[in-house]
């Protein structure tokens, strides 16, 4: 291992110590039961929330796939800077809403809101698992992204595998201990990293590789225009089209997105989390630095094999091995916190409304109870299905690189089934179980064909969106259909939770 190598490897090692000090820190003095750990006892305030979501959303795709995305097709990857912020925009509405229903009822997860809403474990339960599965590809991801991130950084002194492995466990073990709040803890961490490096580099790439940040656009314009207009270069379809029809799925997928209610919920107002949608877009003009560094690397290296590769290229072939390692720990936490968070996410979703006694939702079984004995059973069955998906991802991750990666290309189309269910579904009483179930299975199916029989985008289209059009379609076509008799209503109010935990 020669110098450069030595010293960037120190500092990771030293991050990911200081990583789990953080999140052990965190859960210092705090109850032990189900609602602390999975949705910090819904006392978290603007600052936190805020340090929580962005963590979610700046992940190691922002590093990797970002700049790849730029290098490889360019414009398409406009989508993401307009998807997140016109999705923010959404859960300025949708936020307050799925707080104060869950709040009022004691519900943890999108399962739970289903389940009570329509009086139906096994609705419940199947949201959970149509939910996992399309999560699980998004924890593995983010410890394939780490590993790359690490090798990159160390100068391939510490091997994909192990980097993986190390991922995994320091997640694991922050999240099993601290929960949700351990994850926002560590988010104030990454998020200092993340802005003071992509800043930098925003200055420094271009003005290092090409004279400045007009001599960069001028070359853009001059000599790679198929770049900066849709449908990009070599994109496969990726138009205009496209990006409208992916930004208003994402946007709404985005406002129910498990990990994204677990934010929700962890609030400790309503306020909070409108608050916290006005501040959030502006955390996405981070995003146009990677993509800059991307099509910078066009110039830099034209024959890069790895696109997603681009960023950490130059960073490491152009400053010294010290802000090489810093910039890795910023890149090595964006796939930490928002794994941990997935991965807590699947945890609550199972843990509960599968495993546990249900919500409540059912007059013959107790209202759940997420303090003493009871409470305490509950948060270990959520934590033992939280290590079991990180150990699915891992696993994936280290045999099997490319299977469940090829599913997370459908994750948000698959998520997004779950939107009439989990957010219509409040807003409209008339909407039966039956109707939900229905709607949801037609729209996986649509969803799943069109990508197996490569129509996917079909004429342009979000292959997502017309499974969404079809799931609603299939919901409303039961629900008319269905006898008012048998209508599932909203269920009465119950009394409201007790008061939250003071914000630390």
């Amino acid at each position: 291992m020669n110098g450069s190598a030595a010293i960037a490897t120190t500092v990771f090692g030293l991050a990911m110590v200081a990583t789990i000090g953080i999140g052990l820190l965190s859960a210092r003095g705090r109850s032990k039961g189900l609602a602390e750990w999975s949705v910090s006892s819904r006392g978290l305030g603007v600052l936190f929330i805020w340090l929580l979501m962005a963590g979610e959303t700046y992940t190691s795709f922002s590093f990797l796939g970002t700049a790849g995305w730029s290098y490889s097709f360019g414009a398409p990857i406009l989508y993401l800077v307009a998807y997140l912020t016109v999705g923010f925009a959404v859960a300025y509405v949708v936020g307050p809403a799925l707080w104060t229903y869950a709040t009022r009822h004691r519900l943890i997860s999108i399962a739970d809101i289903a389940e009570f809403r329509f009086k139906s474990r096994p609705l419940g339960i199947l949201v959970a698992v149509v939910a996992t599965v399309f999560i699980v590809p998004y924890i593995q991801v983010q410890i394939q992204g780490m590993g790359v991130v690490v090798n990159a950084m160390t100068y391939g002194s510490v091997d994909l595998h192990v980097a993986a492995v190390i991922s995994f466990v320091v997640a694991e073990v922050f999240i099993l201990v601290s929960g949700l709040r351990g994850s926002a803890w560590v988010s104030a961490l990454k998020d200092v990293l993340v802005i003071g490096a992509v800043v930098f580099l925003a200055v420094y790439i271009p003005m290092h590789y090409l004279g400045g940040f007009g001599d960069f656009m001028t070359r853009m314009v001059t000599e790679r225009p198929e770049w900066l207009t849709f449908p990009g270069h070599e994109s496969g379809g990726r138009n205009a089209m496209w990006f409208l029809s992916t930004v208003v799925l994402n946007a709404v997928t985005i406002t129910i997105f498990p990990t994204t209610v677990a934010g929700y919920l962890s609030a400790k107002s309503p306020n909070a989390l409108r608050r916290n949608a006005l501040l959030l877009p502006w955390y996405q003009l981070l995003l146009f630095i990677p993509m800059i560094v991307g099509a910078t690397a066009l110039f830099v290296l034209p024959t890069l094999g790895n696109p997603d590769l681009a960023l950490f290229s130059l960073v490491t072939d152009s400053l010294p091995a010290p802000v090489v390692a810093l910039i890795g720990v910023a890149g090595a936490l964006s796939a930490i916190v928002p794994m941990s968070v997935f991965m807590l996410s699947i945890g609550t979703l199972w843990g509960r409304t599968v495993l546990g006694g249900g919500n409540g939702s059912d007059p013959r079984r107790p209202a759940p109870v997420d303090e003493g004995d009871d409470g305490v059973r509950t948060k270990r069955l959520s934590q033992a299905v939280c290590v079991v998906a990180g150990l699915v991802a891992l696993g994936g991750s280290l045999f099997y690189p490319n299977t469940l990666v090829e599913l997370s290309v459908l994750s948000y189309e698959g998520l997004a089934q779950l939107v009439p269910v989990v957010l219509l579904a409040l807003f409209w009483r008339r909407m039966t179980a039956r109707a939900a179930a229905a709607g949801m299975v037609v729209g996986l199916a649509v969803m799943t064909t069109l990508w197996a029989s490569d129509n996917d985008p079909y004429h342009g289209v979000n292959g997502g969106i017309i499974a969404l059009a079809a799931n609603l379609l299939v919901t409303a076509a039961v629900t008319f259909t269905t006898p008012t008799s048998g209508t599932a209503t909203v269920p009465a109010p119950r009394k409201p939770a007790p008061a939250t935990a003071k914000e630390h």
